[in-house]
């Protein structure tokens, strides 16, 4: 039954939230990876970090990158960064890796969640952005105040 309820939720959900939806088990499959090793469990390890590699596959497949632009590209250098630890840490059965894989996508997730929350209703997705320069943030725009740019 909760494979039903699961399945309609990612039929009806939008692309924020299927962005979201995979950052979660992409972090659940590193975190069962992490554990997996620490209980020298070889195959779960194995299938977890694929697992979390096919996830990451997704998320960079569904990277448009004309309307990205930089950001896209970014995020595709992260996912291929991402998928080389993974694939270190299967191969020297290291934690490390693992961590340090598990981290960043956290941080991505927590991008896109924040993303999502701002979210106006009805409103097409954006890919979130990146920072705005503090001069923009602070309203200190050089050529208002003399400085040279």
């Amino acid at each position: 039954m909760w494979k039903e309820a699961y399945l309609a939720n990612v039929l009806s959900a939008d692309p924020m939230e299927l962005v979201c939806l995979l950052y979660r088990h992409a972090i659940a499959a590193v975190h069962d990876a992490r554990h997996h090793l620490a209980n020298r469990d070889i195959a779960e390890r194995a299938k977890a970090i694929s697992k979390a590699i096919a996830i990451i596959g997704e998320l960079n497949s569904s990277l448009d990158q004309k309307a990205g632009g930089t950001i896209s590209a970014n995020l595709e250098q992260l996912y291929s960064y991402m998928t080389l630890r993974l694939t270190e840490a299967n191969i020297r059965q290291e934690d490390g890796p693992l961590a340090e894989a598990e981290s960043l996508l956290a941080t991505l997730s927590q991008a896109w969640e924040e993303a999502r929350a701002k979210q106006v209703p009805g409103q097409q997705p954006e890919t979130p952005a990146a920072p705005a320069p503090v001069w923009q943030e602070t309203n200190l725009e050089p050529a208002a105040h003399g400085w040279s740019a």
